[in-house]
């Protein structure tokens, strides 16, 4: 099981932004496991966190030619060059203070922000990754360019470009992400382009102030102006370093990614498209929370918070009295007369849905499953509830005991064989299936 990664010691930068032309400070610091890569800009007397991810990168038609977050009005431009090289180095969790409003272009490419993190040291920690898995295809297309990915066992890119330029021309690159960057893998030192009849648009749109002959490779019919490549297929290798780094925003996923001349603007659709599919995923099934793993034989209230996403009305176990990771469990849900469910059913003669009895027992299933080491981050999502039986009412005032044993519980699947009692009498029993989905 791949394991969450941060830096050991600091990584720092400072250098004018490759649009704002505003010089800019930044600090890297390594996060504990689950934090993720968090911002905080330190020019700010209230220093406002940002947290890099699907849900605070910014609509691209408003800042173009580039990957922004922001919230509340708080704006980090320019961040995908850096989270190029996150990606690439599996980086998980970051403290990235930032006295500016843009990260620094640097070179243009991710190379030193690359070389810089790699010399801090990398050092795995006890959290697993949690990988987004793709199940079904998606595709997205604007004007000449498209985008589309298709369920994979790892990540993967295909990447193809084509300009109306002689120099730049067409091109074409196939890579997998599978394991650590191998030495002949360059094109993290491929670097951001444009063409020279696009220069003064930028400028009039108050971007690439920040952008020179070295950190910017212009090009014009008759070639490169005063530099010269640094990498063959240069111009395509660049393109796909910043889809690496746009998509990093989704944190790790496994999936096939083939882009046609795809930008910023597309790269980031498809993130809005990936965050949609996400939300799905995680508002239907029982999800582990976070990587906590259960010490002891019982689980207290505050635990099954840790490990359920459920919260009030729909956490429907008070606690677990038993626990054989894997194999067994019973939980404890006391009925109160103040449930919300009984305001609407049946509120003349109080009884329990017996749908909620089924989600109860779902529960303490979950707890059972997602316990152990092996599940941790992973999803218990309903496939069938196969032979219900409802015995007897519930009422307010009853204690329900929710004994659950595990029958096969495989990878990607599981079935749990759950029944409740009410002083020691059985009110419901059923046959649960669950599939065990990686986030």
């Amino acid at each position: 099981m791949d394991k969450q990664r941060t830096i050991k010691g600091k990584a720092s930068f400072e250098g004018a932004g490759l649009h704002t032309g505003q010089s800019s400070k930044m600090e890297i610091l390594p996060a504990s496991a689950n934090t993720g890569i968090v911002f905080t800009r330190k020019d700010i007397p209230s220093s406002p966190a940002i947290k890099a991810d699907f849900y605070s990168v910014l609509d691209p038609e408003k800042f173009p030619r580039r990957t922004s977050i922001g919230c509340n009005g708080v704006y980090i431009h320019t961040i995908e060059h850096l989270m190029a090289a996150l990606h690439l180095l599996k980086i998980d969790n970051l403290q990235v203070n930032i006295w500016g409003e843009e990260v620094p272009g640097l070179d243009g490419s991710s190379k030193i922000f690359l070389d810089k993190l790699r010399e801090a040291g990398i050092v795995e920690q006890e959290a697993p990754r949690q990988y987004l898995v793709i199940r079904e295809p998606m595709f997205l297309e604007e004007g000449n360019s498209s985008i589309a990915i298709f369920p994979y066992p790892k990540l993967r890119i295909s990447y193809a470009l084509k300009y109306n330029n002689p120099l730049i021309g067409a091109g074409f690159i196939d890579l997998s992400l599978d394991g650590d960057l191998s030495p002949d893998e360059n094109f993290y030192q491929a670097r951001t382009f444009c063409l020279e009849q696009e220069v003064q648009s930028l400028l009039d749109m108050g971007l690439g102030k920040g952008a020179n002959y070295e950190n910017t490779l212009v090009v014009s019919k008759e070639g490169i102006l005063k530099n010269k490549l640094r990498l063959p297929d240069e111009f395509v290798k660049h393109k796909v370093l910043d889809l690496i780094g746009d998509l990093y925003a989704a944190g790790p996923f496994k999936g096939y990614v083939i882009a046609i001349r795809s930008g910023h603007s597309l790269n980031v659709k498809l993130l809005q498209k990936l965050r949609r599919y996400k939300e799905r995923l995680t508002t239907s099934g029982v999800m582990s929370g976070t990587s906590y793993v259960v010490g002891g034989n019982e689980v207290s209230a505050e635990e099954i918070l840790k490990i359920l996403p459920h919260r009030y009305p729909f956490l429907l176990v008070d606690k677990i009295i038993e626990l054989d990771k894997g194999k067994r469990a019973v939980g404890i849900k006391n009925v109160s007369m103040n449930e919300h469910f009984f305001q609407g059913h049946f509120p003349g003669r109080p009884v329990m849905p017996g749908v909620l009895i089924i989600e109860a027992m779902a529960q303490v299933g979950g707890v059972m499953m997602l316990a152990c080491e092996e599940h941790l981050g992973k999803m218990a999502f309903f496939m069938a509830a196969n032979e219900v039986k409802f015995r007897n009412n519930v009422v307010p005032g009853d204690q329900l005991r929710i004994e659950v044993v595990a029958g096969k519980i495989k990878s990607k699947t599981g079935v749990v064989y759950a029944k409740t009692f009410v002083d020691n009498k059985l009110v419901t029993e059923a046959e649960l299936m669950f599939a065990l989905v990686t986030s």
